[in-house]
């Protein structure tokens, strides 16, 4: 017996959560620093700099596929880096150079900065995000994984609730470029003690570290792909939607009615991962992730036909954004399933790596639809369309196991 599984063994399901709830707690504290930061922070740092130093829209939005793209790639080698640092040390060292990314990325003077700094925080964010945490949870749950993992994914709605609201707020008071710096020192003030105590005692994993060779084999597996194309079909209809959903919305609901409509959305994420939390494990995850694909399309579909009535479009976002936080949640656990330990954290970070690297595309491939039909209507049928395809294609995947 490894010593990376022995823990997992020696805990009955029943007292998993006894012993494992202050690494939940911590990987939740880090998701919500990673999402807040990494992710719907975003949006506050890029309006900020097109307004502050005139750079085109075209500048950041590269930016932004940068990040997402060194992001993917940088996951080929998590595995080994947390095989090498540990899931304590990982998440330190990923939350410290996400938050100095950031910082540095706010402060920019010339575009190239700009670049640079995207790269930096696509190594913070590559080493904080669901794959890290992922591996993280592995070590103390493997009965009620699933249910840990949703708890700790929450995280990221929280970030969305908390961080980015506060981002824009004391950015409006005091400037970005304060601001950055003031939220960051404060958030790893609470975050980095949290994971020194959280994540204790984990057990020694270094004997099992793949070869990248083997990585880059397993990425000519069907049974990989039938994980990672779907999930990668799905993450960019959701990532390209929720980037342009405010644009989508503007027109007919007003700026007041699109923000509720947006919040709306991330409330359900977060709702909707806790509804399903106590049932994951035991579900057929492949039929879950093919539910929640086509409850996004239906969603979309709705806003899509009845564009004019306020009502669809808050029913509309709510039905889609029941799904968003399982859909980032659900790879994990098909891959825990269908593959054996040892595998685990190789594959769920190709399975990402696949994932991030095409979500990248996403908003560019939606605005690309909207500038050639001259309307948002073209944009999300491409959403519905890459969503029913993600549902059949999780169907029809096969998996090794029984």
């Amino acid at each position: 017996m490894s010593e990376i599984t022995a823990p997992l063994r020696a805990a009955p399901a029943t007292s998993e959560f006894r012993v494992g709830w202050p690494v939940v707690l911590a990987c939740f504290c880090t998701a919500t620093f990673a999402w807040g930061f990494g992710f719907y922070g975003l949006s506050v740092y890029f309006a900020d700099l097109h307004a502050s130093r005139g750079w085109p829209t075209s500048l950041i939005a590269s930016a932004t596929t940068l990040y997402y793209l060194a992001g993917g790639l940088l996951l080929l080698w998590i595995h080994r880096a947390f095989t090498r640092l540990g899931p304590r040390l990982l998440l330190v060292c990923g939350a410290a150079i996400l938050g100095v990314g950031a910082i540095g990325l706010t402060r920019a003077r010339l575009p190239w900065e700009l670049y640079v700094w995207a790269i930096v925080m696509a190594t913070g964010w590559a080493a904080t995000t669901t794959t890290a945490l992922a591996m993280t949870l592995a070590l103390w749950f493997e009965h009620r994984r699933g249910l840990a993992l949703s708890l700790a994914l929450n995280g990221a709605s929280a970030g969305g609730f908390t961080v980015a609201p506060l981002l824009a707020r004391v950015a409006q008071a005091l400037g970005l470029e304060r601001a950055v710096p003031l939220l960051v020192l404060i958030a790893l003030a609470f975050l980095l003690p949290i994971l020194i105590t959280g994540v204790r005692n984990a057990p020694t994993i270094g004997a099992d570290r793949p070869a990248l060779g083997g990585q880059y084999a397993a990425l000519r597996s069907p049974h990989v792909w039938s994980i990672a194309a779907p999930f990668a079909l799905a993450l960019a209809a959701q990532v390209g939607f929720i980037v342009h959903q405010m644009a989508f919305l503007l027109p007919h609901l007003g700026t007041l009615g699109a923000a509720n409509a947006v919040a709306a959305t991330a409330i359900a994420a977060a709702g909707g991962r806790l509804a399903m939390a106590p049932l994951i494990d035991r579900m057929n995850q492949r039929i879950a992730s093919a539910a929640s694909f086509a409850a996004q399309a239906a969603g979309l579909g709705l806003m899509l036909t009845v564009p004019d009535q306020p009502a669809p479009l808050y029913v509309g976002s709510v039905l889609f954004g029941l799904s968003v936080g399982n859909v980032i949640t659900l790879p994990a656990l098909i891959v825990q399933r269908e593959f054996d330990a040892a595998s685990f954290g190789q594959v769920i970070g190709l399975v990402s790596m696949v994932g991030y690297t095409t979500l990248a595309f996403g908003p560019t491939l939606l605005g690309l639809a909207h500038d050639i039909a001259g309307s948002y209507a073209a944009a999300v049928a491409l959403c519905i369309a890459l969503q029913l395809s993600a549902a059949l294609m999780v169907l029809v995947g096969k998996p090794r196991h029984g």
